[in-house]
């Protein structure tokens, strides 16, 4: 039986909740719709946090991302609606999501939104990713 997207977010339970460490996902395959035009606007995510209690299990994260696929959101929006549900699912003490899109009329679009715990104390190491100001391309640092 075929996979078919979904709204709904899985977890499992944080193998070391007794420390900070980073988890660190590229997705390089999201697609939505300009509400505008209807054309498909196409990204590279950059997921980053720090669990608590829960991680997202990545097959879940993968059928959710494709739910986007047929929806019009604009840039900022959808960037911020999947930071808003993977903190919902996941309760994090960190979390940072990145979406590059790709160009478009000549404009490339970076957004990034981040949630922290309150209370929160911890440190970040630097992010993982150099993203060329031109958008051109991401490189691992």
């Amino acid at each position: 039986m075929p996979s078919l997207p979904s709204k709904t977010l899985e977890t499992f339970p944080n193998p070391a909740p007794q420390r900070d460490f980073m988890i660190r996902m590229r997705m390089p395959e999201f697609t939505c719709l300009c509400p505008k035009t209807g054309q498909p606007d196409f990204a590279t995510l950059y997921l980053e946090y720090i669990a608590d209690q829960s991680c997202i299990e990545l097959k879940a994260l993968k059928m959710y991302l494709w739910s986007f696929r047929d929806e019009g959101k604009f840039h900022e929006a959808v960037t911020n609606e999947i930071l808003d549900q993977l903190v919902a699912a996941t309760a994090p003490r960190f979390m940072r999501l990145t979406a590059v899109f790709n160009v478009r009329g000549g404009i490339y679009t970076h957004v990034t939104a981040e949630h922290r715990a309150p209370g929160w104390q911890g440190t970040l190491p630097p992010p993982a990713w150099h993203v060329d100001p031109t958008g051109q391309g991401h490189t691992p640092l």
